[in-house]
């Protein structure tokens, strides 16, 4: 198996630990909501900014080399791009304080993010 490049391999694990407070935040609003608490309540995501297809997820999986990065790279900007989205939807309409701090942490997070990714994708 070929190994990702250094760039993409760090900021895919930069990508990974940043959003796994994030996650654990959401799933315990959605635990103490009375949402969903395993995976099946992910269904829905395909609905959401920015989330990948499956087809596009299984077309991620078999690339390889420059073609794996290229590929991943354009589907988490798009990822990232609809996170801010709806982050900036949630402080336009939402008065919980919880929620606006996140939002402001995913905006600033995943906007940085995506200028680094934009950076790695331009021609060098």
């Amino acid at each position: 198996m070929q190994r990702r490049p250094a760039p993409v391999r760090r900021l895919a694990e930069r990508i990974a630990a940043a959003q796994r407070p994030e996650i654990g935040a959401m799933e315990g609003w959605l635990s103490s909501h009375d949402g969903p608490r395993t995976t099946e309540g992910h269904q829905h995501h395909g609905a959401m900014p920015g989330m990948a297809t499956d087809a596009q997820l299984d077309r991620l999986r078999s690339a390889r080399g420059a073609g794996f990065d290229a590929l991943f790279l354009r589907l988490m900007i798009a990822h990232h791009r609809g996170a801010v989205s709806m982050a900036t939807d949630a402080l336009s309409g939402g008065r919980d304080t919880l929620v606006a701090e996140m939002a402001n942490g995913v905006i600033a997070q995943q906007g940085a993010e995506i200028g680094r990714m934009e950076r790695l994708r331009a021609p060098r």
